[in-house]
């Protein structure tokens, strides 16, 4: 209960702290992206279950040909991502209940609720806005870009390597250790 009063109290002075910040970026995408500025996409969240997860959008669909289009990062927008810009509208997860800041990293179906065994215990955590894990592969895309096959490293290196670190969150989780995830992230991303 202390954990989720921490975060919806964070959450709130946060959102409005950065409400003019969160507007400016949000009409940047708008603008770069040339859609209307937020990328929703469903998650997997505590307990297994589906959630809608909100960044601001980050690329564009670009028509190279006829029959073939390619995704491009505007110049802002990889700005936008590299400082995790793009992650602030996830203070509305927060607030909605559905999200932590600190917690495993909410991924795509096909991943975390797939998992079997022990490994299942970290779908009893909310996802996080942050983590150990997510710090560590704060430059995955770039990792997976150099990789002739990034699918199979992701699942068979990355993958096994977050689920470990959350599995050990989960078992040593603390609301001082969630005071250092949080500070070791504004540390790197600052």
């Amino acid at each position: 209960m202390l954990k989720r009063v921490f975060d919806f109290s964070l959450a709130l002075v946060l959102f409005s702290m950065l409400f003019g910040v969160l507007l400016i970026v949000w009409i940047i995408s708008v603008i770069a992206t040339r859609s209307n500025g937020l990328f929703l996409q469903k998650r997997i969240g505590q307990y297994g279950k589906l959630f809608t997860i909100l960044k601001f959008r980050t690329m564009r669909l670009v028509s190279v040909s006829d029959t073939k289009s390619e995704v491009v990062i505007p110049m802002i927008s990889a700005f936008f991502r590299k400082y995790k810009l793009d992650e602030l509208p996830q203070l509305l997860n927060i607030l909605f209940g559905q999200m932590s800041f600190v917690g495993p990293r909410p991924d795509i179906p096909g991943y975390y609720d797939k998992l079997v065994g022990d490994e299942r215990k970290i779908l009893e955590l909310k996802p996080g806005l942050t983590s150990e894990a997510s710090i560590k592969y704060s430059n995955e895309e770039e990792i997976l870009k150099n990789i002739p096959n990034p699918e199979k490293f992701n699942n068979e290196v990355i993958f096994p390597d977050k689920i470990k670190m959350n599995l050990h969150y989960y078992h040593n989780r603390s609301f001082t250790g969630d005071l250092k995830v949080i500070f070791n992230t504004l540390l790197r991303f600052c």
